[in-house]
């Protein structure tokens, strides 16, 4: 067998292995500051050619990760991989494989449209710079503009533009769609999951939950640093209920939910009490409705933004839990 054709298979061997590695790794991801624990523990694995979306609040602890992530900040403990490589080490690799817009990006206001994309390109080879000039003319960018002088949308879109024109395997985005007008916004969210289908990956920072109904195959919702709940958007969705419990007498103290029951969050008000839980089976309603006490028992499918509500209500004790 020649050389050539051991070279050959080499190379196809690391394409197919590329494509079954997850992406992004994080095995009990820390990050501790003087008065507040950013991070508590985050595992995460994301595959290939998949949009995910991390869902949270302000200071759940997002931008932190993805500063991890990105190369820009050394977690206090455990340790992560992007797109096999460990960002504490080798930083400037990470950067050379992904793409990244913050919810701020910082761009060379003395710059032109024209002169920060010909700036970046010194840095990628010769495809490039006919990508960004393609992205620039589509989002209607005047080339001769300065930085300065652009509305945030228009930043906005320059930035997507740089992060997009190396074909990156990995885009990471926090906040990507702040100030892009709603058809610009349409547009590049489908343009995310046509990504997707290439094999390339998507990691999505939001706290906009419509936008991640329509994008995201894989969610994760992060709470006061810590992930509460991970999976495929379509099998949380099928498996989250929202339970409605009536009963004659206020003061009657209903039996918690137990198995196969996981309680996301729950509250009493009156004669009912509404949870939000995980597993749901529908033949415990029967069960329910036996309970001494019990005048109705209702059921119906959560709603993204229900469970977003249920994983992030309730408080964190001190051990992060």
């Amino acid at each position: 067998m020649s050389n050539e054709t051991l070279s050959a298979e080499s190379r196809e061997s690391e394409s197919v292995s590329s494509l079954t590695q997850p992406v992004i790794t994080t095995q009990a991801l820390a990050m501790h500051y003087r008065r507040c624990d950013a991070l508590r523990g985050v595992d995460l694995e994301i595959q290939p050619g998949t949009v995910f979306a991390l869902l949270g609040e302000n200071g759940a602890g997002k931008t932190t990760l993805i500063r991890i992530l990105t190369g820009f900040q050394k977690p206090s403990a455990g340790s992560c991989t992007v797109c096999g490589i460990d960002p504490t080490r080798d930083p400037l690799g990470v950067r050379r494989q992904i793409g990244y817009v913050s919810d701020n990006p910082a761009l060379y206001d003395w710059m032109t449209v024209g002169q920060i994309g010909g700036f970046t390109a010194s840095f990628y080879d010769e495809s490039f710079q006919p990508r960004y000039d393609e992205m620039v003319r589509r989002y209607e960018l005047p080339l001769d503009q300065k930085i300065r002088h652009l509305s945030k949308g228009q930043r906005a879109k320059v930035a997507l533009s740089l992060a997009l024109s190396h074909d990156p395997s990995l885009l990471i985005l926090d906040e990507p769609t702040s100030g892009l007008d709603p058809k610009v916004r349409r547009n590049f969210l489908e343009s995310m999951i046509d990504r997707a289908a290439t094999g390339r990956t998507v990691f999505l920072s939001s706290h906009q939950i419509s936008e991640v109904e329509r994008v995201a195959d894989t969610i994760a919702i992060l709470h006061h640093g810590k992930i509460r709940l991970m999976g495929p958007l379509a099998e949380i969705r099928d498996s989250i209920h929202q339970v409605v419990i009536d009963v004659d007498d206020p003061l009657k103290a209903l039996a918690p939910l137990s198995e196969p029951f996981v309680v996301l969050s729950e509250e009493t008000s009156g004669r009912q009490r509404q949870s939000f839980v995980q597993n749901f089976d529908p033949q415990i309603i029967q069960t329910l409705q036996n309970e001494p006490g019990v005048t109705a028992v209702r059921t119906r499918v959560a709603t993204l933004e229900e469970i977003f509500v249920a994983c992030t209500s309730n408080p964190v004790d001190s051990n992060g839990v």
